[in-house]
């Protein structure tokens, strides 16, 4: 197996760097950045929060991509699934002739040694990769370092003996590769989505709930051997790097609180562990869109990414809790002043659904529109730039 690392000031970077603008750069989201992150168009004021789209993470994973495409002409090049969560990527990529192991008709299987396969930025399992090895294929890493650190921590856990706790999404990529990383050195894990979830935890680690329930309702979020009277004495906190930082907090919190409970505060350190890590630009976005609700009021927000994107979807959480709020794939679902189609933020909570809906009249017809616009880490200038060109056209 050859693993590729791509550098700056590569021959291919100024002809990359043409098609990355080509594809995801907007004139018009760089002139609201400039005019201090504000555009107004008649009856219309679009606010932008100021850290918004595509992280340098997101920007390297898609940037080497390119690049191996363009490396490779006459290789077959894969994709062992969506390289992000946004469905203009992806489809851009799959253009390109990029194949995806994820798609039904491709399978790890057919992968040769002459073949180029790129792991996403959420990484792979230590299974997919140890196959790929077996391959012999040429791999190009875009695996994001702030998840590459969750990692690391997570297998410290597991060499100490301590199991983690991972407030995350089950089936999401990343979290499947970060308990992958557990189990590789022998250590165990638990995945909790939210509050609700950390409670059960905390029950069962104080003696207030029976086993039996506990393995049913963990059954598919443990490790295989998960024992809790044995794996919940001691514990590491660790998150998917894209969940509600303010959540994964509280999480950590409250599986403390539960440990004094259980073992008392002198022996807490020997029980409880905790790392943060939500990446940096997760944080960023969630801070900014927080600054931008307490500055100024609106009549609605646009969230902007794909509906399989966690921290778009936790966007949307925080914002609908202040006020109206739309979370729309691409500029199409804006359709007129009296259809929009959105995927409404309570999807996020576990009996939400996936299932995108219409909103009627959601736009005031007439008098004065503020709104405020922002959008996952995966998500790039030019899908917002049609958004809220869209926008401006219904206010004309």
């Amino acid at each position: 197996m050859t693993t590729l690392f791509y550098r700056k000031g590569l021959d291919l970077k100024h002809v990359v760097a043409d098609e990355l603008a080509r594809d995801y750069h907007s004139q018009l989201v760089s002139q609201i950045r400039d005019a201090d992150y504000q555009i107004v168009s008649g009856r219309l004021t679009v606010h932008l929060a100021r850290e918004f789209g595509f992280c340098y993470g997101v920007d390297r994973a898609v940037d080497y991509a390119y690049q191996t495409r363009r490396r490779f002409p006459d290789r077959t090049v894969y994709l062992t699934g969506e390289i992000i969560h946004n469905p203009h990527v992806n489809t851009r990529l799959r253009d390109a002739g990029i194949k995806f192991l994820s798609d039904p008709d491709e399978t790890l299987n057919a992968v040769t040694t002459n073949d180029v396969v790129i792991l996403p930025a959420f990484g792979v399992t230590v299974a997919e990769l140890e196959r790929l090895d077996r391959c012999g294929c040429t791999i190009v890493d875009t695996t994001c370092g702030s998840v590459l650190n969750v990692w690391k921590n997570v297998r410290q856990f597991a060499r100490d003996g301590y199991t983690a706790i991972i407030h995350g999404k089950v089936h999401h990529e990343e979290t499947r590769a970060t308990t992958s990383q557990a189990v590789t050195v022998s250590g165990h894990y638990l995945v909790v989505l939210n509050r609700a979830e950390a409670a059960l935890v905390c029950d069962y680690i104080c003696g207030r709930a029976t086993r039996e329930a506990f393995l049913e309702h963990f059954a598919n979020a443990c490790s295989l051997d998960f024992d809790p009277d044995r794996d919940l004495q001691r514990v590491g906190l660790a998150n998917q790097t894209t969940m509600l930082a303010s959540e994964s907090l509280e999480i950590g919190d409250m599986i403390k609180h539960a440990m004094i409970e259980r073992h008392g505060e002198t022996s807490l350190p020997e029980h409880y562990r905790a790392f943060e890590t939500i990446c940096s630009a997760t944080q960023d976005r969630q801070d900014a869109v927080r600054a931008l609700l307490d500055e100024h009021t609106f009549d609605l927000v646009v969230v902007v990414g794909g509906y399989n994107s966690s921290n778009t979807r936790n966007l949307a959480r925080i914002c609908a809790d202040r006020v109206t709020t739309y979370h729309i794939a691409e500029p199409t679902c804006v359709v007129s002043v009296d259809e929009l189609r959105f995927l409404p933020p309570a999807a996020t909570a576990p009996t939400g659904t996936d299932t995108e809906i219409v909103a009627r009249e959601w736009l005031p017809r007439s008098g004065p529109v503020s709104v405020a616009v922002t959008a996952g880490a995966s998500t790039p200038d030019n899908i917002v730039g049609k958004v809220i060109t869209k926008l401006v056209e219904l206010t004309a």
